[in-house]
C-alpha cells in the first residue's frame, strides 16, 4: 500500500510540449511509482530534459497534464539538481542552509540538517569553504546534499555527471544510490548507458519526443521491445 501523504505515484498523462511551432514532446504517458531509480535514456534530442522539466513543473505541457498522490504542498515534496548547479557566492554549509529556509525548515533545524546532508556527500569537512572554489565534482555533491537535505520524496537529476571525470562520476553514483536507498525516489536522466545498467531500476526510454517504453532495466536491457531500442544499445541509434 502507498505511503500516506507523498506524492508519489506521478502520473504524466498524454504529454506533449512543443517550442516555436516544433513539437518536442508527443503524447507522453507514464507512472513514477516509489521505489528504485528510474533512468530516462534515449538519443541526443529525444527530449529527455524536457520530460524532467515538465515532471518536475519547471514547464508547462502543451497538452495533457502531470498529476500526483493528494498530500500537503506536493511542490515542496520534490527537488531537482541540474547538469550545471547554480551556487550561492557563500560558503558551502550556507549553500545546504539555504533550501531549508525557503522550505520553511524552522531555523533552530537547519544547520544541523545542512550539516548532515554536507556528511552524506563527502563535504562536511569542507563546510566552511567558499561553495564556488570547489572542483566540479564537489560542486555537483553540494548540489545534491541541498536536494537531500529537503527530504524530498522525489529527486530529479538531469544528467548530473555528463561534465564529469570518472572518478568524480562514482562518487556521484554512490550518493545517488544512498539517497535512493532512504526512500527517495530517483528520477534521473543520462546519455551513459553503463551509468544506467548500474543505477536503473526501470528504464523510460525516448525517441524523436516518443516513449517507445517503460520497462524494468533487466528486461530493457536483455529483451528490448522495440527495433528503435535494440539499435540504441547496440549503438546504432543517434537520430
Amino acid at each position: 500500500m502507498r505511503a500516506p501523504d507523498t506524492v508519489l505515484p506521478l502520473i504524466a498523462e498524454s504529454l506533449g510540449f512543443a517550442r516555436n511551432g516544433v513539437d518536442i514532446l508527443h503524447d507522453v504517458s507514464l507512472t513514477i511509482e516509489a521505489g528504485p531509480p528510474t533512468l530516462i535514456i534515449g538519443p541526443n534530442g529525444a527530449g529527455k530534459s524536457v520530460l524532467l522539466r515538465l515532471l518536475h513543473g519547471l514547464l508547462a505541457p502543451t497538452s495533457g497534464r502531470v498529476t500526483c498522490a493528494p498530500c500537503a504542498d506536493p511542490r515542496r515534496r520534490q527537488a531537482m539538481v541540474f547538469q550545471r548547479p547554480v551556487l550561492l557566492r557563500r560558503s558551502v554549509l550556507a549553500n545546504a542552509v539555504y533550501p531549508l529556509a525557503l522550505a520553511g525548515v524552522p531555523r533552530g533545524e537547519r544547520e544541523a540538517r545542512a550539516r548532515a546532508a554536507l556528511a552524506l556527500v563527502g563535504l562536511e569537512p569542507l563546510a566552511g569553504r567558499a561553495a564556488r572554489r570547489l572542483s566540479g565534482g564537489e560542486q555537483q555533491r553540494l548540489a545534491l546534499a541541498r536536494a537531500a537535505a529537503l527530504h524530498p520524496d522525489i529527486l530529479f537529476l538531469d544528467e548530473p555527471c555528463a561534465s564529469l571525470d570518472p572518478a568524480a562520476t562514482l562518487a556521484v553514483e554512490e550518493i545517488v544510490a544512498t539517497i535512493s536507498a532512504r526512500g527517495t525516489k530517483i528520477v534521473m536522466t543520462t546519455h551513459d548507458l553503463g551509468q544506467a545498467r548500474r543505477l536503473a531500476g526501470d528504464v523510460v526510454f525516448l525517441h524523436r519526443g516518443r516513449l517507445l517504453e517503460q520497462a524494468p532495466a533487466q528486461t530493457f536491457f536483455t529483451r528490448p521491445a522495440t527495433p528503435e531500442a535494440t539499435a540504441f544499445l547496440q549503438g546504432r541509434l543517434v537520430w
